[in-house]
């Protein structure tokens, strides 16, 4: 049976956090929605890939007119969102531009911060596992591996991420742009992700004073902690682990607050921020929440001197450096055209090898059946004599099938030669 290749998605450019957030799968939850996918009907094949930027499917389906409304359907089953509310906001890709898209995110071309190094490791991660609840097989884990390998050309031969810039430290810009400068000040990151590390680099190179750390697991505070402490050299800084049973109680030192967390649950709520202000006799405090669902209430924003920035506030940031990387980025799209048309001639190369073998094995049994009708009429040959027969006969089949060959082989790569040209 024939299939296709789906892919749906909202992402930063398409749908606000409020859409995002409702579809966000944590990692934990990740391995259970993709075979929930994968029992979606028609559904051969799928991944899901959930960062804090998109929430998109990549699914092989066999052709049949309900397709995308049988992923819309999982959509609204799994995360109990209605396909009204996801609709607008959703973009659809299939065949060429699936695996064009595809490309691009993988090569962080797609992002909001274009270059980012993240992306890459997201997709190897929903990729790793789709694969282990065996949701991926021979298609996509082609298709994939091509991404994976197209990623790695585009940051081999561009400087599309000559420079270490990443949501963290787009994040960590926006503070010092706030504060003017970050010297003497004390930063807060809650959680202890990729995104605090990179967060804590930024910030060190930046001049802040004190790095506090909080974590649900305690060990995982005390590594980043550790980290910071030993890329500290020279610099006057100092870095403090506070359990995350006391966050709330503590968290009114910070003047900076940066938060990525997987919770579910809103950490930071209106009553926290009041109580914040209060503790620090009205100075300002500044919330840069970057976990999507979000970490931090929006309704803080309305406390006098409470100031809260969530992903969707770093865009402004971040096409200031889409700007900058506008030459390179040309360069790699290039380079993504390029892949797209030789990943779709090898399909259909891939589709031609079983027309082509079909053939050749059909006119070897007919070349066989007449030479055993024959055997009567040969038995008095010479085996030097048999073997030119043979040889005959193969050359005339083989001469016979060559124009039907070449056909399907032209077929199956229409635009080779000119594509190299």
């Amino acid at each position: 049976m024939s299939q296709n290749l789906i892919l749906l998605g909202v992402n930063h450019t398409t749908a606000p956090i409020e859409v995002r957030e409702r579809l966000a799968i944590p990692a934990g939850r990740l391995a259970d929605a993709t075979r929930t996918l994968l029992h979606q009907p028609g559904v051969r094949e799928g991944l899901i890939l959930s960062t804090c930027n998109r929430v998109e499917l990549v699914t092989l389906q066999e052709r049949e007119p309900t397709a995308k409304a049988d992923l819309l359907r999982f959509l609204d089953e799994y995360f109990s969102v209605p396909a009204a509310t996801i609709q607008p906001h959703l973009y659809e890709f299939r065949e060429r531009e699936a695996v064009r898209h595809l490309f691009r995110v993988a090569s962080s071309l797609d992002s909001m911060v274009v270059g980012e190094p993240q992306i890459l490791g997201q997709v190897k991660e929903s990729y790793t596992v789709a694969r282990e609840v065996g949701a991926v097989s021979s298609t996509l884990d082609g298709l994939l591996q091509r991404a994976f390998t197209v990623a790695k050309r585009v940051r081999t031969e561009t400087q599309i991420g000559s420079s270490s810039v990443s949501i963290a430290s787009v994040a960590v810009d926006l503070a010092r742009k706030i504060f003017g400068t970050l010297s003497g000040k004390t930063i807060l990151l809650v959680g202890a992700g990729k995104m605090s590390e990179l967060a804590a680099r930024h910030l060190i190179q930046q001049g802040a004073a004190t790095i506090l750390v909080s974590n649900r697991t305690p060990e995982r505070a005390e590594k980043i902690a550790a980290t910071i402490a030993s890329s500290i050299g020279e610099r006057h800084c100092t870095t403090e682990v506070i359990p995350f049973e006391e966050l709330h109680s503590q968290a009114h030192r910070a003047d900076i607050v940066i938060s990525s967390t997987g919770s579910p649950e809103k950490i930071f709520t209106r009553v926290h921020g009041r109580r914040f202000l209060d503790r620090r006799r009205n100075r300002p405090m500044f919330f840069i929440d970057i976990a999507v669902p979000r970490d931090v209430d929006p309704e803080m924003n309305k406390i006098e001197g409470c100031f809260v920035y969530d992903i969707d506030d770093l865009q402004q940031t971040a096409t200031a450096n889409l700007a900058d990387r506008s030459r390179e980025a040309a360069a790699a799209e290039t380079i993504v055209s390029g892949e797209v048309e030789r990943y779709q001639q090898r399909l259909l190369t891939l589709d031609a090898v079983p027309a082509i073998k079909a053939l050749q094995q059909n006119a070897e049994t007919i070349r066989q059946g007449e030479l055993t009708r024959a055997q009567s009429k040969l038995a008095d040959l010479t085996p030097t004599q048999r073997e030119a027969v043979e040889a005959l006969t193969r050359a005339i089949t083989a001469k016979l099938l060559h124009p039907q060959l070449t056909a399907l082989r032209s077929a199956a790569s229409p635009k080779t030669d000119r594509g190299s040209q």
